[in-house]
Parts: C-alpha cells; sequence; structure tokens
C-alpha cells in the first residue's frame, strides 16, 4: 500500500490527508496527478454510495487503491436534511452563503433545544481486492445566526457539543482534531496500521 490516490481536487483536504498519513510512508497522489480523470457526478441515495462510487472510479481508472470521502450535515428536526444534499441543498447552482440561508430559513422557528445536528462523513477506501469504509459523527447544534470567519460551508452555523464556537471560530488545528472527517481518516489511519 505504498500509494493511495485521493479521489478530490480539494487542496486543503490533499494536504491535510498528506500529513496526516505521512507516518505510514504512504504517498498520496490526487486527481491533479491524473489529468484525464473526469469530475464524477454525486447521484446515489447515501453519503456511502457517494464515497464508494468516487473512489471506485478512481481506482478503476488509474489501478491504484484509491480513497475518496463524501460528507453531509443532518439535522434533526429536519429528519436528516440536507444530508446527502448538503452542498447543493439551495439548489444546483448554491454556494455556500445559498445553503446556510435556506436551512436558517427553515429552523427560524425551531428552539434551540431541538436543533441538534450532525455532520457525517463517509470515507471508502477501495483497492483490487476490496471495498472498506469508515465513518466520523461530530455532534452540534445549529446556531440561530452565523459567526466566524474560518472554515467553510455550514461551518459558521454549527457549534459543536463541548466548545462555546463555532467550526468557522475555532482554531483550524481543533477543527481538524474533532471534525467528522478527522475522526473517519483517524479510523483508517488505525486500519492501515493494523494490515
Amino acid at each position: 500500500m505504498g500509494t493511495i490516490v485521493l479521489a478530490s481536487r480539494n487542496k486543503d483536504k490533499i494536504e491535510e490527508l498528506r500529513t496526516t498519513l505521512k507516518p505510514l510512508g504512504i504517498t498520496l497522489k490526487s486527481t491533479y496527478d491524473f489529468p484525464k480523470l473526469e469530475e464524477v457526478v454525486e447521484d446515489r441515495e447515501t453519503l456511502k454510495g457517494n464515497a464508494i462510487k468516487k473512489a471506485q472510479y478512481v481506482f478503476e481508472e488509474t489501478g491504484i487503491a484509491a480513497l475518496s470521502d463524501d460528507t453531509g450535515l443532518e439535522v434533526d428536526a429536519l429528519d436528516g436534511r440536507p444530508g446527502v444534499y448538503s452542498a447543493r441543498y439551495a439548489g444546483e447552482e448554491s454556494d455556500y452563503q445559498d445553503n446556510v440561508d435556506k436551512l436558517l430559513d427553515e429552523l427560524e422557528s425551531v428552539p434551540a433545544k431541538k436543533r441538534g445536528a450532525q455532520f457525517r462523513t463517509v470515507v471508502a477506501f477501495v483497492t483490487a481486492d476490496n471495498t472498506y469504509t469508515f465513518e466520523g459523527i461530530c455532534r452540534g447544534i445549529i446556531l440561530t445566526k452565523k459567526f466566524g470567519d474560518g472554515g467553510f460551508g455550514y461551518d459558521p452555523v454549527f457549534r459543536p457539543d463541548d466548545y462555546d464556537h463555532t467550526f468557522a471560530e475555532l482554531d483550524p488545528e481543533i477543527k481538524n482534531r474533532i471534525s467528522h472527517r478527522a475522526k473517519a481518516i483517524q479510523k483508517f489511519y488505525n486500519w492501515v496500521k493494523q494490515q
């Protein structure tokens, strides 16, 4: 398992994973290293389905073990929405601001104690032999307005449990340690160490 291809063009995610996996002696490549790879349409019904689809495509095209993830925000009062549609909650052409605005509008009459939510990440790892998945969850609440300039997506309105600040206000180092993605990647890391 000397080389893994990360099915992503997110430079921050690539760098974060490169740092995380370095102690394992793994060389991390990304879709930037394979310019002919196409963007994968995330049309599965679940985060797990999308993560597997992306990793499978990259593995099939490169012949190298592939790692991918999909993340969603699941709000209790909205029966788990936006979930798999988190990135396009306000429509296909929507941006972070549009999605956050739609979420806050939908939760306008929901009291603070019923605004529980979780970020959930599913990481998929596809090899010639098998497909493996690892899940990470970070619980918190959705605030009534935005706080902080850091992060991206729903970070300004999501305050993780046991913290007084939103993801957008937290030091990136802290966020990257407690986040849903960090927890899923840690499970992957621990699994690789045992192989």
